[in-house]
């Protein structure tokens, strides 16, 4: 499984939205795309929401980011990562 990280942008519309229910039902369109959640933090800043989560692939990942904007109204940047680990024996 690869790990992404997904940053979400609220709407004045999507905030209005937001509730318990409504995360659970994010989660669990994640997992009906086949990935799996890992962690989940509101921020301050340019970003209102962090999500670190794992998909088989970039497909999987891109099709969750997409259902879960037209779902909720929240705009993400899906982004792949990479532990540092990782990357050092890449170079």
């Amino acid at each position: 499984m690869a790990t992404f990280v997904m940053l979400g942008k609220y709407s004045s519309e999507s905030l209005r939205e937001a509730s318990k229910d409504r995360t659970s039902r994010s989660i669990s369109l994640i997992e009906e795309k086949g990935g799996r959640l890992k962690a989940m933090y509101a921020l301050l800043g340019g970003w209102d929401l962090c999500m670190v989560t794992e998909f088989g692939n970039v497909d999987d990942a891109l099709a969750a980011s997409v259902e879960l904007n037209k779902s909720t109204g929240i705009a993400f940047n899906t982004l792949p990562a990479v532990a540092v680990a990782e990357f050092d024996n890449l170079l």
